[in-house]
């Protein structure tokens, strides 16, 4: 099956920096999923996986401007320690390090952002998403496209096994 309007894709990724340097990957057993022509991926790797099939790998070399956008400078917040969370969505235990990627809760949901410092009931944020600012390079293998199910078009996402999971 092609990769399409409204088709669930499932795939695994390595993220590069232009330099090789490898900066997050789909380690996990499960792949990734989204639904294709509904704004729920980067538009570049949406563009460039439509067409194609299970098993097909792509690779993906995207501008700053067309990834996660140039960094703001003036993008730093202070959040109150109990809005932190690790990206493994375990609580903070211990002391942040500067530089280590949090999840913040915030009216949108969840966000990543970058510690700049721990404080002793609030932690200082950098809320540029942490590729902001990078010219990233995507490799990505489909592991399959599907259908997707009448939930998944009126919710405008993809559902993981089981079935509804937000």
């Amino acid at each position: 099956m092609k990769v399409e309007q409204d088709k669930v894709v499932s795939f695994h990724y390595e993220l590069k920096d232009v330099d090789g340097n490898l900066l997050e990957a789909s380690s996990s057993s499960y792949p990734s999923l989204y639904l294709h022509g509904h704004n729920n991926m980067l538009q570049g790797i949406e563009t460039a996986l439509e067409g194609k099939q299970d098993g097909e790998n792509v690779s993906v070399t995207l501008e700053q401007d067309d990834a996660y956008g140039r960094r703001r400078e003036n993008a730093a917040a202070r959040v109150p320690l109990k809005n932190i969370q690790l990206p493994d969505n375990a609580p903070v235990k211990g002391k942040l390090k500067p530089g280590q990627i949090v999840l913040v809760k915030t009216p949108q949901g969840m966000r990543d952002a970058r510690v700049v410092k721990h404080g002793l009931k609030a932690v200082d944020i950098d809320t540029n998403h942490p590729f902001a600012g990078m010219t990233l390079v995507f490799d990505i293998n489909i592991v399959s496209v599907r259908e997707a199910t009448a939930e998944e078009l009126a919710h405008g996402h993809a559902h993981g096994d089981g079935g509804h999971q937000h």
